[in-house]
């Protein structure tokens, strides 16, 4: 039987899927690999996985999707990983450079621009070759990803836009959530979403496994798994996800 191929993200906030992933075997019965967000979406856009953790704003995309169970990437506050950066006072900014390795998060900085700051940027792609630390004066950079952990402390201004988007909208907001391109054997489904849910049930494991594997670790990464990231997708952050996309569109 073909093996399903399977995408993930790479960054610690997908710790406890990966675990669970492993924990349960389930890895021996697909091809599953990690990925950059972006990577993610465009692999099932372009049929090269069959599920994947897609970032929401790259869901329009894929085309015939379904989501296929109530986990996600989300925040309900801060998230800490998803970050606008610069040495400038915000009012000061005006030109961001945007994360090549996502979706959600650049269109998210998108969005809070023109519906909730009111501003006008000129905004800037990047590269694997770009310099996320050194941003010139009057610039600033979206930057997701453990590295928020790393590089924050290097710059004068930050916002959290999970935060930002909770303040203008009063939802959490979900950067990724489980799709698939086409129909699962439903006993397979069953057994990886049980994989998945035993990651979340088993943090303190996850942790310990975890801890030396990047950037952020420890208690920290406890912490950051435990009350930054949020991983139901309940009808909350459902409405989130309707309202985002939606205003994708509009801008």
């Amino acid at each position: 039987m073909k093996k399903v191929r399977i995408s993930v993200v790479k960054y610690a906030n997908s710790y406890p899927f990966v675990w669970g992933i492993k924990a349960s075997h389930i890895d021996e019965l697909a091809v599953v690999e990690t990925d950059h967000p972006s990577e993610c979406a465009s692999k099932l856009i372009n049929g090269k996985a069959d599920i994947g953790l897609v970032p929401v704003a790259a869901l329009p995309e894929v085309g015939n999707y379904e989501i296929i169970n109530n986990y996600c990437i989300g925040a309900v506050k801060k998230v800490k990983t998803v970050m606008l950066l610069s040495n400038n006072d915000f009012k000061d900014i005006s030109s961001i450079f945007l994360d090549y390795r996502s979706r959600s998060s650049v269109a998210l900085a998108r969005v809070l621009a023109m519906h909730m700051w009111k501003r006008e940027f000129k905004w800037l792609g990047t590269s694997g070759e770009f310099d996320f630390t050194n941003i010139p004066d009057k610039h600033a950079v979206v930057l997701i990803g453990d590295q928020c952990f790393e590089y924050e402390p290097n710059f004068r201004f930050g916002l959290d836009l999970a935060e930002e988007w909770k303040k203008y909208t009063g939802f959490p907001f979900v950067f990724a959530c489980w799709i698939a391109n086409k129909k699962i054997d439903v006993k397979f489904l069953k057994k990886f979403n049980e994989a998945l849910k035993s990651g979340l049930e088993n943090i303190d494991r996850v942790v310990e496994d975890f801890s030396n594997s990047g950037v952020i670790k420890g208690k920290t990464l406890k912490n950051y798994l435990t009350y930054n990231i949020d991983y139901i997708l309940d009808e909350n952050k459902k409405k989130g996800m309707e309202l985002f996309i939606d205003l994708i569109s509009k801008t």
